[in-house]
């Protein structure tokens, strides 16, 4: 036992290493810019590679296999592309269009919830938190700049209500996976999981509104030109006819690039250095996702997402203990995956065993799967969601963290309804 607790907590080392190297550090001299992100993950890397057993071409090979994972290079598709997209559009006129067209419509008072509100929306409609984010953080950050609004706050708004959608969503991965591995319908459990978390909606959106009555001063708006504004309405519009996210960044590039060539906005040339202006921008993401990538391979080579599997279904006893566990569970596999569709997958089976065992319904175990996914991933500054907003908003992840208060409020609720049997229809 002793023997296999040393293995597990050292195979699980690199992420305390990062954690102290990058957070601790950084809140110890109070600069989360004075240690590089993309550093602390450079040294953490090493240290998972020199503590991983074998030849040293082997666990090169280990590491460049997790950062080469088709998820990974997935994710770095959607930068690059968000990258371009997000520049060709700004170059072309479409953020500042899109950003004088809000403040016309939607009142100082309103501008809080509103952001959130859409975000909820879109993501719901489109089930991807990493489309929503692409596509509204641009615009977010120019409506923060001409509303004085915190940058970092108004970044995370965006960020949480992008978690709603992600999962609530009949078309989100997340949720496909969790009523696949738990057995049950995506209605019923769209209906356990909406009882849940519909209520941390509308009490943070409540927040926004109260935090959003202060603002008394109308911004200064400039003219625009509707044609400008439908790379966004493309993009929005596309994502939630299903079309895949990567489709839709590009057809919001090829319609950024011909409104920008024919209203003089730039040439073919001022377009081909827009998107690799965009593109370059992306690069710490994308060596901080790379490097993630690879670390997190090491951990789960080395045996640490086996530990903490085993550590935590050693003593359940009794069925609120088994649903924490199946939330501690989950939450723990997504810290060293950095995905929260992984981590369903990984933790699903064993999460309906446990339900099956202490009669838990799989409705609820279900949402439990997906809600603490959710929470954890959008709280993780390494996560390929946060890494996007921060990216495209050019602030630190750190910074936007403290202001996610939907993605605290689901777990707290999810805290809540395992405590308090809720709903009781359901448990």
């Amino acid at each position: 036992m002793k023997k296999n607790t040393k293995a597990g907590l050292l195979a699980l080392s690199p992420l305390f290493f990062f954690a102290f190297l990058y957070l601790v550090t950084s809140l110890i001299v109070k600069d989360f810019y004075k240690v590089p992100i993309t550093v602390a993950f450079l040294i953490s890397s090493i240290y998972a590679i020199l503590i991983t057993k074998g030849s040293i071409n082997k666990r090169i090979g280990i590491f460049s296999k997790g950062a080469a994972s088709e998820s990974i290079m997935l994710m770095l598709w959607i930068f690059i592309l968000a990258g371009a997209f997000a520049e060709t559009a700004k170059q072309m006129g479409a953020v500042d269009a899109t950003v004088n067209l809000t403040l016309d419509i939607l009142p100082p008072k309103l501008l809080l919830p509103g952001l959130f509100i859409a975000s909820c929306f879109i993501s719901l409609a489109i089930g991807t938190s990493v489309g929503t984010i692409a596509a509204l953080t641009p615009v977010t950050v120019g409506i923060a700049q001409q509303s004085g609004l915190y940058l970092p706050m108004v970044v995370a708004i965006i960020v949480g209500g992008a978690y709603f959608g992600d999962n609530l969503s009949f078309i989100s991965d997340t949720t496909i996976v969790a009523t696949q591995t738990q057995e049950c319908k995506m209605s019923d459990k769209f209906k356990v999981n909406s009882m849940i978390v519909v209520p941390a909606a509308i009490i943070v959106m409540l927040v926004y509104l109260v935090m959003g009555s202060k603002t008394t001063e109308s911004p200064t708006t400039n003219d625009y030109e509707l044609i400008k504004i439908i790379p966004y309405l493309a993009v929005i519009i596309t994502a939630v006819l299903g079309v895949n996210v990567m489709v839709v960044l590009l057809l919001g590039i090829i319609i950024s690039s011909v409104i920008g060539i024919v209203y003089g906005d730039f040439d073919i040339f001022g377009c081909f250095s827009a998107m690799s202006n965009g593109i370059l921008s992306m690069g710490e993401l994308v060596i901080m996702t790379l490097l993630a990538g690879g670390m997190l391979s090491m951990i789960k080579h080395n045996g640490g997402i086996t530990f903490i599997i085993n550590s935590l279904t050693r003593r359940i006893s009794g069925k609120r203990y088994a649903q924490y566990c199946i939330a501690l569970l989950v939450c723990l596999v997504n810290i060293c995956t950095a995905n929260n569709t992984v981590a369903i997958i990984t933790t699903g089976p064993l999460a309906k065993n446990i339900a099956d065992k202490y009669n838990i319904d799989r409705r609820k175990s279900a949402s439990i799967l997906d809600t603490v996914s959710c929470f954890t991933q959008g709280l993780l500054p390494y996560g390929a969601q946060m890494l996007i907003a921060a990216g495209l908003a050019n602030v630190s992840p750190t910074c936007v963290i403290p202001f996610l208060y939907y993605n605290f409020a689901i777990g707290l609720a999810v805290v809540i309804s395992i405590a308090f049997r809720y709903p009781k229809r359901f448990s």
